[in-house]
């Protein structure tokens, strides 16, 4: 046995929600790709560059959720590999910041151009591409609901349907008024909305890997719960960051006071974090003279 601990994943009891989303997913991106670049409809290019992003984003869900439930052979790796869907998902942000900027700068290059666009496939791919997104909504619902990564495949693919609704808005746009520059316009709105969704993500992803404190997690809240503990007498040298998804972890120095039981001061320590503060993995050392027991660091 490694020297990890092993943690109940939730993303892990919806893996067929995210392989049968995956499935739907990638076959009308390739669908919608074709059907893009044969009617020469820019929103329908950016959307699928969007659904693109969507695939990477429920495939690597759907790897980081295996890869997190695998055991560790070497116990070299003694937080296990939940890290995998930090990484993951930092790939979806790269891909999606690429899929922007490439229908921006497409968008530029159209301007002062007569742009010719198919209105029939435009509606046809735009209504499908609703269609699969609102049955992957509902396959996705109900895990949303206990595991943030899958909370995240939802929300990636919500925002898809947002990209369909913009495809048949730009497809109505250039049936009523022929100007093929609804089609950028509308491109254009969805290559800044992926924008956005991607840097909002990457705050999160940088937030994770740098160790920040859980934007969830009061720190000040934590302190003044465990200096109410009975024979707790100050708490210092406290951290706390995330593992992954749902994972929050968190570190401390308690300053028991003369008399106290320890046993009993870790134990209601470890139920303050689990139970008001969702923690349910916090290491905890006990001080009963911390000038001698416990040294600063240096940094």
């Amino acid at each position: 046995m490694g020297a990890g601990h092993g943690h109940g994943h939730a993303g892990g009891r919806h893996r067929w929600r995210l392989a049968l989303a995956f499935g739907l997913v990638a076959s009308f991106f390739g669908v919608e790709l074709a059907v893009g670049l044969i009617s020469g409809s820019l929103a329908l290019i950016s959307d699928a560059g969007h659904m693109a992003a969507d695939v990477v984003a429920l495939g690597a869900a759907l790897v980081a959720t295996k890869i997190a439930t695998r055991p560790d052979a070497t116990g070299r790796r003694t937080y296990g590999s939940y890290r995998a869907e930090v990484f993951a998902s930092g790939l979806t942000v790269l891909i999606m910041l690429g899929v922007s900027v490439y229908v921006v700068l497409e968008a530029i290059g159209r301007i002062g151009e007569t742009i010719e666009i198919s209105f029939g496939p435009m509606m046809v791919v735009g209504a499908l591409g609703l269609i699969i997104n609102l049955v992957c909504l509902f396959l996705l619902r109900g895990g949303a609901r206990e595991s943030i990564n899958v909370k995240g495949a939802y929300l990636e693919v919500m925002a898809d349907a947002a990209g369909s609704v913009g495809v048949l808005v730009a497809g109505l746009l250039v049936g009523l008024t022929g100007a093929g520059v609804w089609d950028t316009v509308v491109a254009v709105a969805i290559g800044l909305f992926v924008a956005v969704r991607a840097v909002i993500l990457g705050r999160e992803v940088l937030a994770v890997l740098g160790q920040h404190a859980p934007h969830d997690v009061d720190l000040d809240a934590i302190v003044e719960d465990l200096e109410g503990l009975p024979g707790v007498a100050e708490v210092h040298d406290l951290h706390a960051w995330t593992l992954t998804s749902g994972m929050n972890v968190a570190t401390a120095h308690l300053v028991v006071t003369d008399g106290a039981d320890t046993q009993t001061v870790l134990t209601g320590a470890q139920a303050a974090l689990r139970d008001a503060h969702g923690i349910e993995h916090a290491t905890l050392q006990v001080e009963v003279d911390p000038s001698r027991e416990c040294h600063e660091a240096t940094w």
